[in-house]
């Protein structure tokens, strides 16, 4: 066994630097974004790793090929984090990270730049002190995935051969919760939207104008409200195209998962729980698709009549469902919707991913298991469902033919994108812990990976 001899303190103030670097990919400078990939490249010397131009923001590539016949595995992860929100709900600042007790504080300490570190530190353990690692292991690190990737299928279509592997083990992700370890064996896909609602040629004064010209912000509140029924069922026509029925064995297999709705619901503040009707509150987290209405933008707190409204939508989707099917669902029911007075477009965003799953007897997930009962002894592990998306999965299988394992020890409740983002302590050594006996296991034994031919599935 490795020995990480480090101390908390120690490997607090390494990550420190790394999360300092506000690698906002939305908006932060091409300096900002490279800064925070230079810091990934330099912990990887023992993989001859470099910082790789795209498009965008770049990547991280790195190698260590030395164990040949050995399986190859694909280390995936992000370095780019989400904007930090309001400033003003922040108990500490979003890029210094601050010791809370048992847990660390600070944007990215969660998703994805303390997942990314427990894996750097577990191969920098294994070269220093066996020399070498257990099987060839390639590291693909991007800076945009929490804008939808959209400058990595090209790259890897690019340069599949170089990126080829047996598996791909992504450390993004999370488990579902702090109370079992737990492995994904299926994310969500994603598509996101704007619709955009627009009258005068600028704004008007709302007393000499009042009433007599129709508002776009009354008129996107309208179009808004229509887009779900009264149960919870979103209105568009052909939105659920392809889903198909949830069977009676899943739904019993949900049922025996071990979930208070009530104390889910306090911890969220709430007096009740709301949904698609006809769903238990896991089964919609797990195995239904939405749509959520994630912002809106016009006017202020000054007596105007907007002349443009904007509201920004995101839908996670289920296998069966097709992005671009689903766009054209959202699309033809809002502009189906006459307001007089306004005109109304919708943009779809780009980068559309469909959803993802992993069989849950796929060698991966056995080892996975394996691993995970090694530290976590005595402790089931949960096979569960990541409601959020992870853009690149479908990508892998798709131009490597290669499954992707979600092996993070983030954990769902941490705030990811969201103010006060948070990791538990502990995690970051469970996490070297279980990245170690995880590569061991997929390099000899009875779950050793087998090959995987180009263009097939893992």
């Amino acid at each position: 066994m490795l020995s990480f001899n480090s101390t908390d303190a120690e490997y607090l103030e390494e990550l420190a630097g790394y999360v300092a670097v506000p690698s906002v990919s939305r908006d932060a400078t091409e300096e900002t974004m490279r800064s925070a990939a230079e810091w990934l490249a330099a912990q990887l010397t023992f993989a001859n790793a470099r910082v790789v131009a795209t498009a965008g923001h770049p990547l991280v590539r790195g190698e260590w090929l030395g164990a040949p016949g050995a399986p190859t595995i694909l280390v995936y992860g992000h370095y780019d984090v989400q904007p930090t929100g309001d400033l003003a709900e922040w108990h500490t600042p979003p890029f210094e990270l601050v010791v809370d007790g048992d847990v660390i504080r600070g944007r990215g300490v969660t998703d994805d730049k303390g997942p990314v570190f427990i894996v750097l530190k577990v191969a920098q353990a294994f070269i220093e002190q066996e020399g070498a690692l257990p099987l060839n292991i390639k590291f693909l690190l991007e800076g945009e995935e929490e804008i939808g990737s959209p400058h990595l299928p090209a790259y890897v279509r690019e340069h599949a051969d170089e990126l080829a592997a047996d598996l791909v083990i992504s450390a993004d992700g999370a488990m579902w919760r702090p109370s079992e370890p737990s492995l994904s064996i299926a994310s969500k896909g994603l598509v996101t939207l704007d619709i955009e609602v627009t009258g005068a040629d600028a704004d008007l004064h709302s007393g000499r104008f009042g009433g007599t010209v129709a508002n776009p912000v009354h008129a996107l509140s309208e179009i808004l409200a229509e887009l779900h029924t009264a149960d919870g069922r979103v209105a568009a026509d052909g939105f659920y195209d392809g889903i198909p029925e949830l069977s009676d064995e899943r739904r019993a297999d949900i049922a025996a998962v071990p979930f208070d709705e009530d104390r889910y619901r306090e911890g969220l503040g709430l007096d009740e729980v709301f949904g698609e009707a006809g769903y238990s509150t896991l089964e919609r987290l797990w195995e239904r698709p939405t749509l959520e209405i994630n912002g809106l933008r016009a006017g202020g707190k000054y007596t105007v009549i907007p002349h443009i409204a904007t509201g920004h939508i995101s839908c996670r989707l289920v296998p069966g469902q097709r992005p671009e099917r689903v766009l054209e669902a959202i699309t033809d029911h809002v502009l189906a919707q006459k307001i007089p007075g306004v005109r109304v477009t919708v943009r779809p965003d780009e980068a559309g991913v469909p959803a993802y799953t992993i069989p849950a007897d796929h060698p991966a997930i056995r080892a996975a298991s394996a691993a995970l009962e090694h530290v976590y002894p005595g402790r089931d592990v949960l096979l569960a469902v990541i409601a959020g998306t992870l853009p690149a999965t479908a990508l892998f299988e798709e131009v490597l033919g290669a499954k992707t394992l979600f092996f993070s020890f983030s954990t769902a409740d941490e705030n990811l994108h969201a103010p006060n983002e948070f990791m538990r302590i502990s995690r970051l050594r469970e996490g070297m812990r279980a990245w170690e006996q995880l590569w061991r296991l997929l390099a000899d034994g009875p779950h050793r990976l087998a090959p995987v031919r180009r263009g097939e599935s893992a």
